[in-house]
């Protein structure tokens, strides 16, 4: 691994699962599987973090344990186009031009991620202010994606 090659250690681990059932225990007690598909855990103090695009913030938070959105929140910002639209709509030198405008470094990746396939991550972050509490916000600079 990366850190301990350069000889570091993590502060923190902050992982972010989506797409997975979990087995949970609903307020009334009752035990019961929540599938999240485009949603990550958001339990009462559990770290999390939410992304943005190739070019928008990633936030770090944690949960609010809000029990009627089964203590969940967004697992990033989303798409705004499918991914043929997005292919359709961007060219791969328009998208190195934004990234290179952005200070981001693309490892891997197609047009089909490109940023203005995404939602607004504030406008996101924003809707779920009862899900979440922010603790911080960062900037991609380096981006690793698979190829198409």
């Amino acid at each position: 691994n990366l850190l301990n090659a350069l000889g570091l250690k993590a502060i923190c681990v902050v992982e972010n699962h989506h797409n997975y059932a979990w087995k949970d225990k609903l307020a009334d007690g009752q035990e019961v599987i929540i599938h999240r598909k485009g949603a990550t855990p958001a339990h009462s103090g559990e770290l999390g973090i939410i992304p943005g695009s190739m070019t928008a913030p990633a936030y770090l938070i944690s949960g609010k344990g809000n029990d009627q959105a089964l203590y969940s929140a967004s697992h990033g910002a989303g798409r705004a186009m499918s991914r043929q639209k997005a292919k359709e709509s961007m060219t791969s030198s328009a998208m190195k031009k934004l990234l290179v405008n952005a200070g981001v470094t693309l490892i891997g990746g197609s047009v089909e991620e490109n940023p203005l396939a995404y939602k607004d991550i504030e406008q996101v972050i924003t809707a779920q202010h009862e899900l979440i509490d922010i603790h911080g916000k960062f900037y991609p600079r380096i981006v690793r994606m698979n190829k198409d």
